[in-house]
């Protein structure tokens, strides 16, 4: 297939574009910079200039692909404060792809997450079938705050009524890897800066996590052979306490690993201290059943303990 790649330059794209051209596929990707295009130049896929904000474009180049793999989201904003403004331009791109595709058939598969936004009680282990719900992908999708995401997960789910081979892949919040810049690494420049790797009470509360290359190859597998309405889940490790996690930077950052309170954990973490002591852990045993897919690379604690996000 000659697939169209949003955020084909970021954390997962630069996995996922060598995955896809590995198994025969073509991409063009999205860039809204020199440097994104040289970098997507140099992985051997085709450039389309622009940014999310350029509806005509997302428009004209999902209608001349065989699939479109959605992975871009405004993060900077979003982490700025505005979430709200970061699902709303997401859900404007996933509309225009949707009417673009609708009655083709062909597949078209978004990223999502899974942390904080299925609505589940703390520690109850999410399944590819939480989190959903009826949507009408004629109607407009309210947009409010974290709940927005789901709910234009929910809407790319229901194009599968209106010709739309579409899919969701839930990411975990630890998507980690060589190279990543999310909250993991966020995580140690805090402890770094406080003087100590924190968690919260007894630290029990778990993330799930996956490895950068396994979540890569389950889109690629989701734009070959997922089913209309596919949720997935991109889980290699169902859930890993948190206090191992902290102990594991403060073993390689040579500082204490503390516990704090919940009121506390702001002061260690920044931002991240709505997430840090979170427990949510969730399956992919769904997901593997239906695609076959097996993830083969290191779970998170392993690849904390190699050592790159600490050089």
């Amino acid at each position: 297939m000659h697939v169209f790649l949003t955020g084909a330059s970021g954390w997962v794209g630069r996995g996922l574009v060598p995955d896809l051209i590995a198994a025969g596929h073509t991409v063009t990707g999205l860039a809204r910079s020199e440097a994104a295009a040289v970098t997507l130049r140099a992985a051997g896929a085709e450039v389309r200039a622009g940014s999310l904000d350029d509806l005509d474009i997302l428009r004209d180049a999902a209608a001349a692909a065989d699939g479109v793999i959605h992975l871009a989201f405004k993060h900077d904003i979003a982490f700025a404060g505005d979430f709200a403004g970061a699902t709303d331009a997401d859900r404007a791109a996933i509309g225009t792809f949707g009417e673009a595709l609708a009655g083709t058939d062909k597949p078209f598969v978004i990223a999502s997450g899974i942390l904080g936004v299925l609505g589940l009680p703390p520690g109850v282990v999410a399944t590819e079938n939480d989190g959903r719900a009826a949507q009408d992908a004629d109607r407009e999708v309210p947009i409010s705050g974290a709940n927005g995401r789901i709910d234009n997960a929910n809407y790319t789910l229901a194009l599968a009524a209106r010709g739309v081979r579409s899919s969701v892949v839930r990411l975990p919040p630890a998507t980690h890897g060589d190279g990543d810049n999310g909250f993991i690494p966020t995580a140690i420049d805090f402890a770094r800066q406080k003087g100590a790797a924190a968690y919260v009470g007894d630290g029990t509360n778990r993330w799930p996590a996956v490895h950068r290359d396994d979540a890569a190859r389950l889109f690629r597998l989701a734009l070959e052979a997922a089913p209309p309405g596919s949720a997935l889940h991109a889980v290699g490790d169902e859930g890993v306490p948190l206090r191992e996690v902290a102990e594991v930077l403060a073993a390689h950052l040579d500082l204490p690993a503390v516990s704090v309170t919940p009121d506390q954990i702001g002061d260690y973490v920044g931002f991240l201290g709505g997430f840090w002591g979170f427990d949510g852990p969730a399956s992919a045993q769904i997901t593997r059943d239906l695609l076959g897919w097996q993830p083969t690379r290191p779970g998170l604690i392993a690849d904390l303990k190699e050592g790159h996000y600490f050089a």
